[in-house]
């Protein structure tokens, strides 16, 4: 009976704790590479939706200058809001998503302006046809990290 025993336990064959340990290191190793770069990728999801609401703002202003005859002064937060009730026009539904924070326009141009809930401001300004696009402030890790975009 004992020898049944004995055979039986030595068929039985099971993980060390070395090699237990060596897993665990992996998986640790692992995460501490994985983990930050996901992390960076919410500020970069913020910075999107904030561009993209910069970009629907500019279009925006593109179609107000079309019903007054290629004119721009008519182009602020409130106009943008009228035209476009998807925009968003000072604070987010409490910081939780982008917001246009400042609109206006002039016989020749127009600026709009969005701010992503982590603080970078993307602008747009269109003067005499010519477009820019800015961020501010320029920071690495984020959707904003050379000044423009």
């Amino acid at each position: 009976m004992m020898y049944r025993l004995r055979q039986r336990s030595k068929e039985e064959g099971g993980f060390t704790l070395i090699e237990l340990l060596v897993v665990i290191l992996i998986i640790g190793i692992l995460a501490a590479i994985a983990i930050p770069s996901f992390l960076s990728q919410k500020g970069k999801a913020t910075d999107a939706q904030a561009k993209e609401l910069a970009r629907t703002a500019q279009t925006t202003a593109e179609t107000i200058s079309t019903d007054n005859g290629g004119d721009y002064t008519k182009v602020s937060t409130t106009e943008l809001k009228a035209y476009e009730p998807s925009i968003v026009v000072g604070v987010g539904q409490p910081t939780k998503e982008a917001w246009v924070t400042a609109a206006s326009g002039s016989t020749t141009g127009y600026t709009v302006s969005a701010e992503s809930t982590n603080a970078d401001v993307f602008t747009i300004t269109n003067v005499s046809g010519v477009i820019t696009r800015t961020c501010s402030p320029a920071k690495p890790g984020g959707g904003c990290s050379t000044g423009s975009w």
